[in-house]
């Protein structure tokens, strides 16, 4: 186990990185594939997400009918509400997916209507940044292969994020249009 964990550190911190499967992090196909609106499947699409922290899952939902489970990864600190730049929290409450965005950091990620004017207030009465930059993402390019996956989703790692292994970002890349609400609780 201790081989695995130095193993693990040296890559992470070495910045080298595995045979990546060609083109995923390819941010020019992703961008056209956006241009010409092919980021949709439209029959398998989903209308609603829900993310249960507690649960580390993340229900996707048709018609009121739940189509997939996925497990997921939260922020470092991933007890309560986000209340400002830097505590590692995933923010709870109601949002909807405002963009898709192709990453080199992290394949794709769907950005999150984090911060809200509330969140905002709050923060600005608190005299902190609320954060911001919020997504549903995948995995750092050091797991662009899966093999790290189940290390990845046995620990909260994000700075707030809701992480994905890049399988189940696929399947969230075609089956959910911007609009499309989230409830984080």
């Amino acid at each position: 186990m201790r081989v695995f964990f130095l193993c693990f550190f040296v890559v992470l911190f070495t910045g080298c990185e595995p045979d990546l499967p060609k083109d995923q992090y390819n941010l020019k196909e992703c961008k056209e594939e956006l241009l010409e609106a092919k980021d949709y499947a439209g029959d398998e699409g989903i209308d609603r997400i829900l993310v249960i922290k507690k649960a580390r899952k993340m229900y996707l939902y048709k018609d009121n009918k739940v189509q997939s489970i996925i497990p997921i990864s939260l922020g470092k600190n991933p007890l309560g509400h986000k209340q400002e730049r830097g505590d590692n929290r995933t923010p709870e409450g109601d949002f909807f997916i405002h963009r898709k965005l192709c990453s080199p950091k992290y394949y794709r990620s769907l950005c999150i209507s984090y911060p809200r004017p509330e969140d905002k207030q709050r923060a600005k009465a608190k005299g902190v940044n609320p954060g911001g930059d919020i997504t549903i993402h995948a995995q750092p390019k050091w797991n662009a292969s899966g093999k790290g996956d189940s290390y990845t989703l046995s620990r909260n790692w994000t700075q707030g994020c809701v992480a994905v292994t890049n399988n189940a970002m696929k399947e969230l890349w075609y089956a959910v249009r911007e609009g499309v609400p989230i409830t984080i609780r």
